[in-house]
């Protein structure tokens, strides 16, 4: 399901968040241009060299942590130069759920936040295929800790989709809306079973597991890291608010509590 926004408001501006889309948009541009310089018949050749120099190689992690370290950071803001889906599909996430996650924790702390959870993400990729010469690149793990931050602290909050049953667009409309604990949990479902799938594939590909490592990673240090009481929600909690005021004025007539049952 593809998220167009949420109707969750911030106290202040994302900063931190911008600055992240702008270094991820920025590398990308970056290496579309020098890929370009490279002409024609060169330029899936400068496109490989340019991943492979970025992103982050489990083997050569092993091999040399020291020199190898800096591909942690760098393979966060790397994305496959082949097109524009991969970054379109990241920077899309971070801008619809990295606001508010910062909102909950501010700058400092959520910069800090992203990055542990990219090199959590990076780590979980690297013990489960140690020996892969493949370069990993991307902020999907960084983004998938967002996620799981911004599903435990505002699960209740509205997002809205692009409906992705066809016949069900006569029903419900082009767009649905829908809690985001719903469409949270079905990124990690759809990521566990893929990288169950993955297990012992030799090509390329989507680094399931380092979006799986990167979602845990963000449900633990969110509880960590915020302190604040999570907010409610008109939305979702219309029946909770009718409740409640059915058992004030049944209080205050003496009638007992009708919403007992």
């Amino acid at each position: 399901m593809l998220p167009i926004r949420d109707r969750l408001p911030t106290r202040r501006p994302p900063i931190v968040n911008w600055l992240l889309i702008a270094i991820n948009i920025g590398a990308f541009v970056w290496m579309q241009a020098l890929i370009s310089v490279a002409g024609a018949r060169g330029a899936e050749a400068r496109a490989h060299e340019l991943v492979s120099h970025w992103g982050l190689v489990p083997a050569f992690i092993m091999r040399d942590p020291v020199a190898a370290l800096p591909s942690v950071l760098t393979s966060m803001f790397t994305h496959d130069p082949s097109g524009f889906a991969h970054i379109g599909g990241n920077m899309l996430y971070l801008w619809i759920f990295g606001d508010n996650v910062e909102d909950a924790l501010g700058h400092f702390k959520y910069a800090l936040f992203y990055l542990l959870c990219g090199a959590f993400a990076a780590l979980a990729q690297i013990i489960v295929d140690p020996s892969s010469t493949i370069p990993m690149v991307g902020a999907s793990g960084a983004i998938s800790g967002v996620l799981a931050a911004y599903g435990s602290r505002y699960p209740r909050s509205p997002i809205t989709v692009i409906n992705p049953f066809l016949p069900l667009w006569f029903i419900f409309g082009f767009f649905l809306e829908l809690p985001a604990w719903f469409l949270i949990l079905q990124y990690f479902v759809v990521n566990l079973i893929s990288g169950i799938a993955s297990v012992g594939s030799q090509g390329g590909g989507v680094a399931f597991f380092a979006h799986l490592g990167g979602f845990v990673a963000g449900a633990i240090l969110i509880r960590f890291l915020f302190q604040e009481p999570p907010r409610t929600y008109e939305h979702w909690s219309h029946f909770r608010t009718q409740r409640s005021q059915a058992r004030r004025d049944a209080a205050r007539r003496g009638r007992g509590d009708p919403w007992s049952w």
